[in-house]
Formats: structure tokens, C-alpha cells, sequence
């Protein structure tokens, strides 16, 4: 679940021609976390999700959906 996580944030983040460090500014979070957040690293919570979806503009489901 880390991995697909990582997987649909680095996605959703480049289909908004976002760099990691954009991302991070706008969603609350370090640079670091997103970067360890995208290879699989951090096992987000509920909320995180929620803010991460916000920033991507997105839903939180789609962060936790199989890539189709």
C-alpha cells in the first residue's frame, strides 16, 4: 500500500508539473517526507492523504487506487 501510494502522489505531482519541493510548500509537509513518501518510505496517515489530495487536487481515494 506504501508503494502505490508513492506511486499515485509522484504521478498526480508530475501531471501537475509539480517538483517535489512545490508539493511539499503547498500540502505542509518537508521535501523530505514527500521524497520518502514517493519511494515507498512513509506509511501516510488518514489526514496526510487528505492534505497530500488537497494539494494535488485530487480525491484521497485516488491516492489509494490501483494505477489503472
Amino acid at each position: 500500500m506504501r508503494r502505490l501510494v508513492g506511486q499515485n502522489v509522484k504521478r498526480y505531482r508530475l501531471a501537475g508539473e509539480m517538483t517535489q519541493e512545490q508539493l511539499a510548500e503547498k500540502a505542509g509537509f518537508a521535501q523530505q517526507y514527500i521524497s520518502d513518501l514517493e519511494r515507498g518510505l512513509r506509511n501516510p496517515t488518514a489526514v496526510t492523504l487528505f492534505e497530500l489530495s488537497q494539494a494535488l487536487g485530487c480525491t484521497p481515494a485516488d491516492l489509494v487506487s490501483p494505477i489503472a
